[in-house]
């Protein structure tokens, strides 16, 4: 067993937490094999339409700051805030001035109400308008932010993030909110099998992987970079069955993802998810890539022209590790975007570009 992903907002579990709302003990449940066959049939994910633009802007931290971590504390901590529900205490990023806090769904799960508290202490009233579980984003309205000023977080592309970089986490672990850690980005785009935090249904999200400690109640919490530059959504740690807390092997949302998401919640769109077509597995040998072992039958994958026997090493541009970063990919890609498909046929490499269908 490699593990399982448990809900860092205070849940115990086994393998993979995800960084469960303090107060739940809830198993975020599901091994987290990455090695596995994945299909790419599955209708566990929902999408989104379209990577948003992320400006690459500096931070509000210069990159010669003596104390780089306390700096990037001061700058970003008042964006991030403690939220509070009936069921448990996580975080969250103020990303609008109008009051708009992104945050995990699993945090905010079950509740249509929250508390959410700013860095001086302020407790305000928070409404949940809405979440994507299979993901694990949700926004959440401060409803009267009249006398207040908030200070929205700057986000960097995921572009921007290189490994081995600094990496500091913002949160409320165990209820403590306004602690910082910090650590390095340990890798960027890690696809991780994790599980709907509605339905317990599996799931893949890419993930930027971190050693910064991360506990129970970080949920929501923000991950910054050495500029003050939100990278990523601190949602879950892998455990080793034995140990509850934080071993050094933590995974946040990237910002691309999360606002994403977060955009199409606030605009009442669909989440719905795209569809390819496609199952596969992770070539034994060889180039690394996703290895097409059945096409399915009228959908887009076989319209396009792929064909089993393809390896797929990119999409859009961006190089394909596996069949599980394939399925990430294509799993926040909205019905009807079309994609530009990298493969290798016959010793050849090929472009093939394809229309998304919907998952039926």
């Amino acid at each position: 067993v490699l593990g399982s992903l448990v809900l860092l907002a205070g849940g115990v579990g086994v393998g993979f937490v995800i960084a469960d709302r303090q107060g739940d003990d809830q198993p975020g449940g599901g091994e987290a094999v990455v090695d596995e066959p994945v299909s790419v049939q599955e209708d566990d994910v929902p999408a989104a339409s379209s990577q948003p633009s992320i400006p690459v802007q500096p931070g509000p931290v210069s990159e010669d700051e003596a104390e780089p971590v306390a700096a990037v504390a001061a700058a970003v901590a008042q964006s991030v805030v403690r939220i509070d529900t009936t069921g448990g205490t996580g975080s969250g990023i103020i990303y609008d001035e109008s009051g708009l806090v992104v945050t995990n769904a699993h945090v905010v799960q079950g509740a249509t109400s929250v508390s959410v508290q700013l860095a001086d202490g302020t407790r305000l009233d928070g409404n949940v308008v809405g979440s994507d579980p299979a993901v694990d984003v949700a926004v959440v309205q401060i409803t009267d932010v009249e006398g207040f000023d908030l200070v929205p977080a700057v986000f960097a592309p995921t572009s921007t993030v290189e490994v081995g970089q600094l990496a500091v986490a913002i949160g409320s672990p165990f209820g403590l909110e306004q602690s910082v850690t910090a650590g390095i980005i340990s890798a960027v785009s890690r696809a991780i099998q994790a599980t709907n935090v509605d339905d317990g249904s599996p799931t893949i999200v890419e993930m930027v992987q971190t050693d910064a400690p991360i506990n129970p109640g970080n949920s929501g919490g923000a991950l910054a970079d050495r500029q003050g530059r939100v990278v990523g959504m601190n949602t879950s740690i892998r455990t080793d069955g034995t140990v509850q807390g934080n071993l050094g092997v933590g995974f946040a949302i990237p910002s691309d993802t999360l606002l994403l998401i977060a955009e199409r919640i606030v605009a009442g769109e669909s989440l719905e998810s795209g569809f390819l077509g496609v199952s596969g597995q992770d070539p034994m040998t060889g180039r690394a890539g996703a290895l097409l072992t059945e096409v399915v039958a009228g959908g887009p994958a076989e319209a396009a022209g792929l064909e089993v026997g393809d390896l797929i090493v990119a999409i859009d541009g961006e190089s394909v590790a596996g069949m599980t970063e394939l399925a990430a990919k294509i799993r926040i890609t909205a019905p009807d975007t079309e994609i530009v498909v990298e493969v290798v046929r016959a010793g050849e490499s090929v472009e093939v570009g394809v229309i998304l269908g919907a998952v039926s």
